[in-house]
């Protein structure tokens, strides 16, 4: 058996609990997949953009419905070390996966060098839907996990100060046509790097040359993602689930006991209601 049919054989039978089965809950619970869909699957070179391309391509060997995949991932301005590591994973994985080349680390460097990553998150996703539509996809599939959820829901309430997260689809703004979606919505990132390393992978980071330059250093400070995914460690260790109850809170708000909400930008106060 070839190393990536151990891989894919890995998926199935050793994480079949904790991650193809939160993976086919994702794509059921949220219809993220439908008949005759053609999906950009984005890879960034990281262990969750591969593992979400190889359950896409498990889902298509194995799955019901009828959908095309391509596999691609943009290169921002890798150095040569990070470039090569995503085509030696691509092959070792048996992934067919397509490169195209962009400028965006260095004019997010040259717009903003103290803090470029807002406009390069901005860019990134433009030109990822620019791609999309040059292939004729409907949909881009992107490797957000359970984790990224709750966290991006602490710091909306703790930076933001609203409540509101990360969603399992919705339509793009700007591009017409065109949704994304996150397929290991409910897989949890301790899975994935269990799978990472039961099967002795290795895949890179952080490919950001300022961010690179900075650990060098040691000069880097700790960010507010960062923060949070340390917060979410301790509160497991305290309180075993707790990280569930706060993805659950999200599907079970109760309308009768908040001050206030907003809805397609018109907000409502309790008081409005109040007799």
């Amino acid at each position: 058996m070839e190393k990536y049919q151990e891989i894919e054989r890995s998926i199935i039978k050793k994480f079949r609990k904790d991650i193809w089965r939160m993976f086919t809950k994702a794509i059921n619970d949220y219809k993220l997949i439908a008949e005759n869909d053609k999906i950009m699957v984005c890879i960034s070179g990281g262990k969750d953009s591969f593992l979400l391309a190889k359950c896409i391509e498990e889902l298509k060997k194995h799955g019901k419905i009828h959908f095309e995949a391509y596999y691609v991932s943009m290169n921002p301005g890798y150095n040569e070390i990070n470039y090569q590591k995503i085509l030696s994973n691509a092959k070792l994985l048996n992934i067919p996966l397509k490169i195209f080349n962009s400028d965006i680390f260095e004019i997010a460097n040259k717009l903003n060098p103290e803090n470029p990553c807002y406009m390069c998150a901005r860019m990134r996703r433009g030109h990822l839907y620019n791609k999309a539509k040059e292939l004729g996809c409907n949909k881009i599939a992107l490797g957000h996990h359970f984790d990224d959820v709750i966290e991006t829901t602490l710091l909306s309430m703790f930076y933001g100060a609203e409540i509101k997260t990360m969603l399992p689809k919705l339509y793009s703004e700007n591009f017409a046509g065109l949704e994304l979606i996150r397929p290991l919505y409910l897989v949890k990132e301790s899975a994935i790097i269990a799978w990472q390393n039961f099967n002795n992978l290795e895949f890179i980071n952080c490919a950001c040359p300022l961010t690179n330059n900075k650990l060098a250093n040691k000069s880097i400070e700790i960010g507010k993602r960062e923060a949070m995914k340390r917060l979410i460690k301790k509160l497991r260790e305290e309180h075993n689930g707790i990280d569930n109850n706060i993805f659950t809170s999200l599907n079970n708000i109760n309308i009768n006991c908040v001050l206030g909400y907003k809805k397609d930008g018109k907000y409502t106060s309790f008081l409005d209601n109040y007799k």
